[in-house]
């Protein structure tokens, strides 16, 4: 009888410590590998590089788009960019000039 009630007194001195250790390894795992965690981070950090990699990708398009827009403009009509433009939508060459059709330029007018 003796010794069980060693064994119970060191078991319920043992609880409290015990229960706080299982208690921070549940917070520090979590802290790791949860849904928030530091592998999350890089992640986010990760697909932010891509995404920032494409956005400037598409800054820089659309810069282009729009020089090549002000060139429509009627206030400042560029005659070249216009002959283009309706040669393209139309289907339009002129008598003497060479057209060479190439399997990109194909698929982009489908």
């Amino acid at each position: 009888m003796r010794t069980t009630s060693l064994v119970y007194r060191r078991l319920k001195r043992a609880a409290v410590p015990t229960a706080f250790i299982m208690l921070v390894c549940y917070f520090m795992y979590h802290a790791v590998q949860g849904e928030n965690g530091l592998f999350a981070l890089r992640e986010f950090d990760a697909r932010a590089d891509v995404l920032r990699a494409e956005a400037e990708k598409l800054s820089a398009e659309r810069q282009k788009l729009s020089a090549r827009v002000a060139l429509l403009r009627p206030d400042n009509l560029d005659p070249d960019m216009l002959d283009e433009q309706a040669r393209k939508t139309l289907g339009f060459i002129h008598p003497d000039e060479v057209v060479i059709l190439s399997p990109d330029r194909l698929l982009e007018t489908r």
